[in-house]
């Protein structure tokens, strides 16, 4: 009968231990990466197992150990089993035919999501970013360690393509507990989609929503954008934003009086507010040279003469 505390009915004889040199260099440079922590050293951390780097196990007695305190630690069964098998992902990537995580998932009777969220986290621990969503993202599974995957997601990201981060996001639609994830979140959406990072910015309580809002501005103005979209697009898309009373206050402070000044299209994004507006008697006050020059000029001549 299947027992998890006996290291051979979870290690079976015939397995290879896979921590050769060449899998610990890859751990550890996929560890160092990660401002080094490991999702499975955030697991353990959670579950309790705090001694530094048990994972990998270099050899077969570190292995035994480690199993050992897994099977001792103050857990429940679900958890144990979900280390264990984490482990024994190792064992089937070296052996490429023995499938020793799918045989202890089905002795071990351990819940298929509990496999999914494992799995996830394994493909998330060696840089397998895109077969690591098609499990973290499933929808029988909660949204945990969700800042920790979105801030992950973010930072692998190329060429502002946020694709996976935002494929997760939309996917699970987690609650962000971390600032750091939000922000990074927050400028992902903002580089991919002006429309929707407004949009999400109104979802949040009116003190993070105005700091959201003013980080929108800066991103979009200071951004080339993914998806080939230029920057005076996307500058234009930001100044014909509908807006309510308070963006629309906020819009006006953060390029006038706030850190927003100092942008270098601070004053262009301005004045192309106040002409989608219709404040032209606004724009005729604005003296700028260069290509608004005439524009403004023509302004000027057609609300010459005219009242409010």
């Amino acid at each position: 009968m299947f027992n998890y505390s006996n290291f051979e009915h979870v290690f079976p004889p015939e397995t290879k231990l896979p921590y050769d040199r060449r899998l610990q260099h890859d751990i550890e440079a996929h560890r160092k990466t990660a401002d080094g922590l490991l999702f499975i050293d955030r697991v353990m951390r959670a579950l309790g197992i705090s001694k530094a780097k048990v994972y990998p196990p270099k050899t077969e007695n570190a292995l035994r150990q480690l199993h050992q305190q897994i099977c001792e630690a103050g857990m429940s069964l679900h958890h144990k089993f979900s280390l264990l098998y984490y482990v024994l992902l190792d064992f089937d990537d070296a052996s490429k035919d023995i499938f020793a995580s799918e045989s202890f998932a089905s002795l071990s009777g351990m819940p298929a999501n509990y496999q999914l969220f494992m799995k996830g986290l394994w493909h998330m621990d060696r840089g397998e970013y895109s077969s690591a969503i098609e499990y973290v993202a499933h929808p029988s599974l909660d949204a945990d360690f969700a800042d920790d995957i979105i801030i992950a997601l973010v930072k692998q990201s190329t060429d502002q393509d946020y694709t996976l981060a935002l494929s997760y996001f939309y996917s699970v639609h987690p609650i962000l507990k971390s600032p750091v994830a939000l922000e990074l979140l927050f400028d992902a959406m903002a580089r991919t989609n002006v429309t929707q990072a407004l949009l999400y910015s109104r979802t949040h309580p009116p003190h993070t929503r105005e700091q959201l809002f003013r980080r929108w501005i800066s991103c979009v103005i200071n951004s080339g954008g993914g998806g080939g979209e230029d920057s005076s697009g996307r500058t234009s898309e930001l100044a014909f934003m509908p807006f309510d009373s308070l963006e629309e206050t906020w819009f006006e402070e953060y390029l006038t009086v706030r850190e927003g000044r100092i942008l270098k299209k601070a004053k262009d994004t301005l004045l192309i507010r106040k002409i989608a507006c219709d404040r032209f008697s606004d724009v005729a006050k604005v003296r700028l040279s260069g290509p608004w020059a005439a524009i403004l000029e023509g302004i000027r001549g057609g609300t010459d003469g005219q009242t409010d």
